[in-house]
């Protein structure tokens, strides 16, 4: 699949949302991770060894919305028909829930821990459904293994240099999310950068069909 293709161009836009949602949860709703669930487990660490800042009610709360997410993408996989749409459209219906909670209610209290379960069954939803397309090199949410790839199989490694171009590019697209997104967060625009997700997602169902 080249990198114009309809697929990778969605899934690039979801790079971008991935650092937008990112910068949004642990910016704005207590250090705790929605995308990067790596983050979440190293942060209960830290958090039972009685480091401040961080919230292991947060964490977890994150970490169970998101197996529910990958549960209900493991069965739309079962109805292969509408996937691809059906994920990508409960991505941005979640993102536009956690916008109106944070207009309403704003990200104190209860309304903090609401927030995180919408952003992490999104995130479920989404890292399911992607695992299972096995497109090399565009996971969406985690850059450790793209990262390693970009210089162990450079040229000046010795390596072949595959896909290096698709590489960066999901690099280039996390910062494009999470410069931003961290930008509306640190200036009270936490609800924004969510609508900003949601309609990003969104287009992702113009992007492609399956």
């Amino acid at each position: 699949m080249h990198d114009r293709h309809p697929l990778a161009l969605a899934l690039f836009g979801l790079t971008v949302v991935s650092g937008l949602i990112d910068a949004v949860s642990y910016l704005g709703l207590g250090h705790v991770f929605t995308a990067n669930m790596t983050g979440n487990v190293v942060v209960i660490a830290f958090a039972l060894a009685g480091a401040p800042g961080f919230s292991v009610t947060g964490s977890l709360t994150s970490l169970a919305a998101f197996l529910l997410g990958a549960l209900l993408a493991g069965r739309l996989a079962t109805r292969r028909p509408g996937q691809l749409r059906t994920a990508f459209g409960l991505e941005a219906a979640l993102y536009g829930a956690a916008a109106a909670v944070v207009f309403a209610r704003g990200t104190d209290g209860p309304a903090q821990y609401v927030v995180i379960a919408l952003l992490a069954l999104a995130m479920g939803i989404r890292n399911g459904t992607v695992r299972g397309l096995g497109v090399p090199d565009l996971t969406t949410t985690v850059l450790t293994l793209t990262l390693t790839g970009l210089a162990a199989d450079s040229r000046l490694a010795g390596g072949a240099a595959t896909r290096q171009r698709r590489k960066l590019l999901s690099v280039l697209t996390m910062l494009a999310g999470a410069a931003p997104g961290a930008v509306l967060v640190l200036h009270g625009q936490t609800a924004w950068a969510l609508v900003a997700s949601a309609a990003l997602s969104a287009a992702t169902l113009l992007l492609h069909r399956d």
